[in-house]
Formats: structure tokens, sequence, C-alpha cells
């Protein structure tokens, strides 16, 4: 499949079905306890079909998700970037140990279409432009800006998840108030009479959470992308590929383990966290004592960094100061790594006794998770342009002449702009999205349904 036959602008409608045999699996289930569902309505089947609905709104991708996933997967790469790139899947490393790692095989902040491997870029003069001097294939000035379809799938599903919720809801606080009347159950004893209160103040805040988030949706598709050898001082957005400033990269070791090892990276952060287990007891208004397990992860140490990189979009390469970037998104993780025990005897014993100390639990796994962004990779960024000191160009062996070679890019805010850095283009950021009725219509659904439920009271 090629970007050409791919239509970026999806109109008021689009069905969409997951693309990996797993989804597809909750996928059907979830179809399923919709039909079940609505066959049992009456009898209170109501809730088993919202909840069916809710499953197929989270397994449906978004309206251009799976086609450039597709396109994605059918791209041709540069060799040495394949060379460069981590291992895809599960590897287990040690089984007796429970030792593994993996890698996602489907990261939606990588390219798209091909991109130029280093074997491609010039060396001697990093902001030099590539071959004739175009944009990199999958620039917006070549490919356009996505709109997503203004309902698709997860949309649909999730309005009538609210709308069929709340009916049935409805009719849960009509049987316990019918109960009330008959003197059935006590007022205190009454839970339904919260659900009005609950439903409201949850799609209160759905609301404002969907709103900005819309905001900031609408900043990345309404901002024009600049070229960077014609980017001018002031606000802009870029678009490119992340290649070596004169600082380099960064090897990450995680957590100190060479085994663990990241290289390439020019903004990292990794965390290692323990999955602790413990036996929480708890009596019923009855005096009856029941004991369940209850496991989360919880967070032993973190940490990140970063050096300054060149932003290249084929016309040319900026520097980015990478450290001044408060907003960043460096996508889903690139590789995670788990063991039954910590690196050392001496961790090991460390994190079970704090986990029996201060949670009463003990611990069962262990992971180390890591997110960079790395030489090679795509790169979207909101920020201001401004010149560079005279003898840091100095310092660089640089004469000026070169207009792009003179300014540098720094995370900023501008008026009616938030600097920000993320992990891949704006082809792929933007085919992940939702549309804005689908973040602001659902939640207005569900506080109107809420307050609607007052009446019933």
């Amino acid at each position: 499949m090629q970007l050409e036959g791919v239509n970026l602008d999806r109109g008021f409608f689009q069905l969409t079905v997951p693309y990996h045999w797993l989804s597809w699996v909750g996928w059907v289930i979830g179809l399923l306890m919709v039909i079940v569902g609505l066959i049992t309505f009456m009898d209170g089947g109501g809730l088993l079909a919202a909840f069916g609905f809710l499953v197929i709104a989270l397994l449906s991708p978004a309206s251009l998700e799976t086609d450039l996933h597709n396109i994605r997967k059918n791209a041709p790469q540069a060799d040495d970037l394949e060379e460069a790139a981590l291992k895809n899947g599960l590897e287990v490393e040690s089984w007796f140990f429970g030792r593994s790692s993996y890698s996602p095989t489907n990261d939606p902040n990588d390219w798209i279409l091909p991109a130029p491997g280093p074997s491609t870029w010039n060396q001697e003069d990093r902001y030099a432009p590539d071959g004739d001097g175009s944009a990199l294939s999958e620039h917006p000035t070549k490919v356009g800006t996505p709109h997503p379809a203004t309902f698709a799938t997860f949309g649909v599903s999730m309005i009538l998840f609210v709308i069929l919720l709340a009916i049935s809801l409805g009719m849960l606080l009509l049987d316990e108030k019918a109960m009330l009347e008959n003197g059935e159950i006590l007022d205190d004893e009454a839970v339904m009479k919260f659900a009005p209160l609950i439903m409201s103040i949850i799609g209160f805040i759905w609301l404002l959470i969907g709103y900005f988030q819309h905001k900031r949706q609408q900043q990345m598709i309404d901002t024009p992308t600049s070229l960077v050898r014609s980017v001018a001082v002031g606000s802009a957005e870029l678009v490119g590929q992340v290649r070596p400033a004169p600082e380099q990269w960064i090897n990450v070791v995680v957590d100190g383990n060479q085994h663990r090892r990241i290289p390439g990276c020019v903004d990292f952060k990794w965390e290692y966290e323990v999955y602790v287990c413990r036996q929480v007891t708890s009596t019923d208004s009855e005096g009856n004592t029941t004991t369940r397990e209850e496991c989360n992860w919880q967070s032993v140490r973190s940490d990140h960094g970063n050096v300054p990189f060149m932003l290249h979009d084929g016309t040319g390469a900026i520097r980015v100061e990478s450290s001044t970037f408060k907003k960043k998104n460096l996508g889903n993780f690139i590789k995670r790594w788990t063991s039954s025990h910590a690196d050392t005897l001496r961790d090991h014993f460390k994190t079970e006794f704090a986990a029996r100390l201060f949670r009463d639990g003990d611990v069962r796994k262990h992971r180390w998770t890591a997110y960079a962004l790395r030489i090679g990779n795509p790169v979207y960024m909101l920020g201001m342009v401004k010149p560079r000191p005279r003898e840091e160009l100095t310092n660089e062996g640089l004469d000026g002449t070169i207009g792009h070679s003179t300014i540098s890019v720094f995370g900023e805010n501008s008026p009616g702009m938030k600097a920000n850095l993320q992990r891949g283009t704006e082809l792929a950021n933007l085919g992940t999205i939702r549309s804005s009725a689908e973040l602001l219509m659902m939640p207005i659904v569900c506080f109107i349904c809420g307050i609607a439920m007052f009446a019933l009271l």
C-alpha cells in the first residue's frame, strides 16, 4: 500500500476494526456481549451490552491508524537503520531466572514512509541538504496534514456505551426507589442514589481532559510546518529526522546493567519497578471476613537525560536544544526487561525488605522500561527559533553563511503556542488521534445523562 492511495481526509464516518489478531479476539467478545445484552435487555442485560460497546471502542483503532500501520509494515527501511534498530518481539534471556526482554513489534511513532539511512547522510557538513535538497518523503509539505473522521467506530461505540450505561443505571435507580417506598431497604443502604452525581462528575472531568487534548491536536493541525532552509526566527513547527550534533549521542545503560543497553540516544528516560503483592483482609456488614491478594507495580528508581541534536528535514539541519523542552512525548517504550530477581542479591533483599516493611507484601517481579529518542528517529516539534551566540558558531567552526546554521530551536512558549517535542512525524502523531467531536461529544453525553438521572430521584 502506498500513501498516494490513502485518503488523509476521512470525512464524517469511518468504520474501523482491529488490525491485530489479539485485538480481534477482544473485539469479537465485545460484539457478542452487545448482542447478548440487547437480547436480554429487559432482564437486566443493558449493562452487559454497555460494557460490550466499551470493549469494542477501546479495541477499535483511529480512523487512519490501520492504513498507516499497513504502509509502515510494508515500507522498506534503509539497511543501516535496520541494523541500528533494536530487535523486535519477545526474547527469553533466561528461563531459569525468569528473565526476558520485549520490544514492541508495532511502533506507532516510527517512520511510515522510507527514511534516509546514515550511509546517505553528509558526514562532513551536518547542515547540508540531502541529495537535491527536497524535503523528506514524510514531511507535511509533501504528504499534507491528515484529518481524522468526525466519528469512527470508537466514537459511536463510546456514545452508545454511555447511553446504555445511563439507561441501565436509571432502571436500577427506579428499582431501588421502589424498594425504599415499600420498606424493603433502608435509605442508608441505598447506593444507586449516588449514580447521577458520580456520572455527572465523571462527565465534567472527562470534558475538561478532552478539551485540553482537543486544543493540543488543533494546534498541531492548524500550525503550518516550516522547512529548515527557510525557517525564520520566532515560533515554528518543524518535522524531520534526528541526527547527531557535535555532542554526539548517549549510549544508555539502564540501571547500570550492560545487558540493558540502548545505543544512539539523544533523549531518554527509564524506570525500574517491582511487582508487590500483599494479602488484604476485609470485613463486610455481617461480620464475614474475606482475604484477597492485591498486587501492583511500585517505582523504585528512574533516570533521564538528553543531549542537543540536529533536526534534518532533507532541506537542511537545525540544532535543537533538547534540554529546554519541558513537554516531551517519547512515545511507546522501546524496550522492557522483566525478571523474577533483581540484578544483585543486595538489590533483591533490599526491595524485598522494603516491600515487607512498608507494604506488608513480597516482591514477585522486577521490570525495567526504557523510552528514548534515538539517532535516525522521526521527530516533531513546536518551539522558538532563536539566533545562536557568535562564540558558539566560532567554536563549531561555522562562518555564518548558511542561515539555518546560525539559529537553534528552544522549548519556549509563545502566545497561542505551547512548545513540545514528540517522537514521530506529524503524520504519525495525527494518524492515531481521535477527532475533536469524539473527544468532546462523549463527555458531554455522559454529563447530560448524569444530569438527566437526577429527575429519577
